[in-house]
């Protein structure tokens, strides 16, 4: 598939609000590992190529394993996440449907502040444009390079 716009250079401006919103996060108390699995989580649901290149080499480069990000996708069935882990893939899961059900809501609420819950549902807003946008314009995966955008 051929690229459409390299908009990471042709969107400079727009991608300075994305960037800020990403320094936002880094700040976060919401664990670097955890907010990299639910990039990852998000981007197997949106089918984003690109994105899942990269949270799988950050994550990797950060220590995780790989039966962690093969069963990924299928966390409900296994026995390798934290309560809390569990707690941010369901609501990650639900916000990105666009429906979090009172229970959700309140399993989320055990585990994250109202300020975590805040920077959760950010989270997945934040990679939910970024897959929207390698998608959009087709972006290559396969070249990320760990750390690449600080």
């Amino acid at each position: 598939m051929e690229q459409r716009i390299n908009f990471q250079t042709k969107g400079q401006n727009a991608l300075k609000a994305l960037f800020g919103v990403g320094a936002y996060l880094k700040k976060s108390s919401i664990e670097k590992n955890l907010q990299e699995l639910v990039h990852f989580r998000i981007s197997q649901i949106n089918k984003c190529a690109y994105c899942l290149d990269m949270h799988s080499k950050e994550l990797r480069a950060a220590g995780e394993t790989e039966q962690r990000l093969y069963g990924l996708s299928a966390w409900r069935e296994t026995s390798y996440f934290s309560a809390r882990e569990r707690a941010a893939l369901a609501w990650a899961e639900a916000v990105n449907h666009c429906d979090v059900p009172d229970n959700i809501y309140q399993e989320a609420k055990v585990h994250f502040s109202d300020e975590e819950l805040v920077d959760l549902t950010l989270t997945v807003g934040a990679i939910n444009v970024w897959n929207r946008l390698n998608i959009a314009f087709h972006t290559v995966p396969g070249d990320y390079k760990v750390g690449q955008f600080g």
